[in-house]
């Protein structure tokens, strides 16, 4: 299935599998073998190029309300589908005028990927579309050279704010009782550098990220959102015990022994301390991630789950 992935990156075409900041967008891009389209440089035409077009709206829609996306989209594609991006309600959060416009877009396509099971229900339920699950994934080919190291320290998966659940991801990494580090996300308040007991690891593209993440030897992600998941994704394919939320697949799939429901800090916090007490209990959960990465988000993995996705869609009318 010709397939072509249309966001507000600026760049043409396809992405090397030698690519270094491969976050998940480009890893689909390089196993899919799509292209990619800026919304902005749509092709004008009205000849069919695409089988599929996926559409990933800008969390920033100011600079495209005065576009109607998906009409220009179905110029070129046969199908035209919406890929979720950030929680499923982030649409909500606008402006009344860029919520409305963003459900308007929403409606109008053919298609929904999703990327947890509990959001596959939620756009069922509001939009009424086919919805698939597009995993997340991550392409490989730059990691080869990542050898293990002795590990130690807790590495929080996002900042000190309600987006990241940062805070009670701290509260259940303190029982670990080692040093705490956390990445500098793009909704961080800069007065969490003032927070002496968390180390701020600088901003780093994924290749960077993941040699970074390969020190520690726990991890802690209570985001409250279930999202794409490759914080849990990235510590599974290092085996990483990583305590999270239960309802993102990545975090289920790869870490069932340590996935908790939201606002559970007590099984969290028990958690976190069976870690570091019971080395078996490690050690059985560090395996089982790696293991449980390979089956359910691996490469080829998602390639079949991709094409089955693609021959339901081919026989939609």
């Amino acid at each position: 299935m010709r397939t072509a992935f249309f966001s507000e990156m600026g760049f043409v075409g396809k992405t090397p599998r030698t690519h270094k900041n491969m976050r998940t967008e480009f890893a689909w891009f390089v196993a899919l073998d799509a292209d990619h389209v800026p919304i902005k440089a749509i092709p004008t035409e009205n000849r069919i190029i695409y089988d599929l077009g996926v559409l990933i709206i800008p969390k920033n829609v100011k600079n495209f309300m005065n576009m109607d996306i998906v009409s220009n989209m179905k110029r070129i594609c046969k199908k035209v589908a919406f890929m979720q991006e950030g929680p499923s309600w982030y649409y909500q959060s606008l402006p009344l005028h860029e919520s409305i416009w963003f459900l308007n877009q929403m409606m109008s396509v053919d298609i929904v990927f999703a990327h947890n099971d509990i959001d596959k229900k939620y756009y069922e339920g509001l939009l009424e579309k086919p919805t698939y699950i597009n995993p997340t994934l991550m392409i490989e080919d730059s990691l080869k050279d990542i050898v293990k190291v002795e590990r130690s320290g807790v590495i929080i998966g996002g900042n000190l704010v309600r987006w990241y659940g940062g805070m009670d991801s701290y509260m259940v990494a303190l029982e670990l009782g080692h040093k705490i580090s956390a990445p500098q996300m793009g909704r961080m308040d800069k007065a969490e550098l003032n927070v002496e007991d968390i180390n701020h690891l600088p901003y780093l593209e994924w290749y960077g990220w993941m040699k970074e993440l390969n020190k520690f030897k726990y991890a802690v992600h209570l985001n409250p959102n279930t999202i794409g998941g490759t914080f849990s994704l990235n510590c599974a394919y290092l085996g990483i015990p990583c305590i999270g939320n239960v309802h993102a697949n990545t975090q289920r799939l790869c870490f069932p022994d340590l996935s908790v429901e939201h606002n559970d800090l007590v099984t969290a916090k028990k958690l976190a301390v069976k870690l570091k007490n019971d080395n078996d209990f490690y050690t059985m959960v560090s395996e089982k991630a790696k293991s449980l990465y390979t089956e359910h988000f691996s490469e080829k993995k998602y390639i079949m789950t991709m094409d089955t996705n693609f021959n339901e869609i081919s026989k939609l009318k």
